[in-house]
C-alpha cells in the first residue's frame, strides 16, 4: 500500500483510539474541576464498564445488537451507582482532602481490581459487535485525464468504529450542552468556583459530588463499553487508560473540559499513527516527554489557568 493510504489507515485508527480516549479523560477531568479530587481509581471504574458489557451480553445471549444496546445503557449507570458509593462511604467521610482521597482512590483501585478477579476471572473474554461491516474507503491519484478515485487493496475500515467516533462526538457533546447549557451545570461550575459560598446559597455541596464522582466514572464506562467490541474486557485493562487519561489532563489543563478534548484527540491520533508505522512504545513514551514538555514550559497545561 502506498504511503498517502496507509496514513490514512492510521488517522482513522487514531480517531477511533482519541474518541474513546476523550471520554475516558473527560470524566477524569471533570472530577478533579468540580471536586479537586485526583481520582487514581478511574480507570477501574473504565474496567468495570468492560466487565459490566461482557456479563450483561453473555446474559443476553442471543441478538448481539440487543445485548450491546442494553450494556451501552446499563452498565454506566450500574458503574456510576458503585462510585456514589464509594463517594458517600469513603470520600465524604474523609471530607474530600486531596491528600487523602489519593490514597484512599488508590484502595479503591485494588478492591475493584481484585474483586473483579475472584468474581469475573483472569480471562480476557470478547463482546460481539452489534455490527461489523467492512467498508472500503477510496482514494485518489492525479493522473492525465485529471483527478481519479480508486480503492486501494487493504484500505477500508469497518462500519462498528465509525460508529464509536460518532457515539464519542454525541457523548462529548451532551457533556458540554451539560456544563454549559443546563442549570445543573451552572449548579456544577458554581461548587466549582467556591465550595463554601455555593453551600451558603443553600447548593447541597455533598450531593453535587456524589453526582460528579459517578458522572465521570459512567462517562468512562461508556468508553469502555464502546471499545470493548475492539478490543477484551479484562480485569487488568484499566492501568493504560488511566494512564492515557492522566497524560490528557496534565497537558489540556486541570479541569480544563477545552483542553482536555484537545489534548485528547492529538494524543488518541498521534498514539495511532505512531502505533501503525512504528510501534505503541514509542508512542507512549513521545506522550511522556510532551507531559515533561509541557509541565516545564507551560505547567498550568495548555488551557488551564494558572493560580495566583
Amino acid at each position: 500500500m502506498e504511503f498517502g493510504p496507509h496514513l490514512i489507515l492510521a488517522m482513522l485508527e487514531g480517531l477511533v483510539q482519541a474518541s474513546v480516549l476523550t471520554l475516558t479523560a473527560l470524566g477524569l477531568s471533570l472530577v478533579f474541576g468540580v471536586m479537586r479530587v485526583v481520582n487514581v481509581a478511574h480507570g477501574e471504574f473504565f474496567m468495570l464498564g468492560a466487565v459490566s458489557a461482557y456479563a450483561i451480553t453473555d446474559w443476553l445471549a442471543g441478538s448481539a445488537a440487543v445485548g450491546f444496546l442494553v450494556a451501552l445503557i446499563i452498565a454506566p449507570l450500574l458503574v456510576a451507582v458503585l462510585a456514589v458509593v464509594c463517594d458517600r462511604m469513603i470520600l465524604r467521610r474523609l471530607d474530600y482532602d486531596p491528600e487523602r482521597t489519593i490514597v484512599a482512590t488508590i484502595g479503591i483501585l485494588y478492591v475493584l481490581q481484585q474483586v473483579t478477579l475472584m468474581t469475573y476471572g483472569p480471562d480476557a473474554h470478547p463482546v460481539a459487535p452489534p455490527f461489523n461491516q467492512r467498508l472500503a474507503i477510496p482514494w485518489f491519484e492525479f493522473t492525465d485525464t485529471g483527478l481519479e478515485f480508486y480503492f486501494p487493496w487493504g484500505l477500508s475500515t469497518t462500519s462498528y468504529k465509525l460508529f464509536v467516533i460518532a457515539a464519542a462526538c454525541v457523548a462529548g457533546l451532551g457533556i458540554w450542552v451539560l456544563m454549559a447549557r443546563s442549570k445543573l451545570g451552572l449548579i456544577l461550575r458554581a461548587t466549582q468556583l467556591d465550595r463554601e459560598t455555593a453551600q451558603a446559597f443553600g447548593i447541597p455541596v455533598e450531593r453535587v459530588y456524589a453526582f460528579v464522582f459517578g458522572l465521570g466514572a459512567a462517562i468512562a464506562a461508556l468508553g469502555a463499553v464502546l471499545v470493548v467490541p475492539i478490543q477484551q474486557a479484562h480485569y487488568l485493562m484499566g492501568s493504560d487508560p488511566l494512564l492515557l487519561s492522566f497524560i490528557v489532563v496534565i497537558i489540556g489543563g486541570l479541569g480544563s473540559l477545552r483542553g482536555t478534548v484537545v489534548a485528547a484527540i492529538l494524543i488518541g491520533m498521534s498514539n495511532g499513527v505512531i502505533s501503525v508505522f512504528f510501534t505503541p512504545t514509542l508512542a507512549k513514551i513521545l506522550a511522556t516527554l510532551l507531559v515533561a514538555f509541557v509541565l516545564v514550559y507551560r505547567p498550568a497545561g495548555l488551557f488551564g489557568t494558572k493560580v495566583a
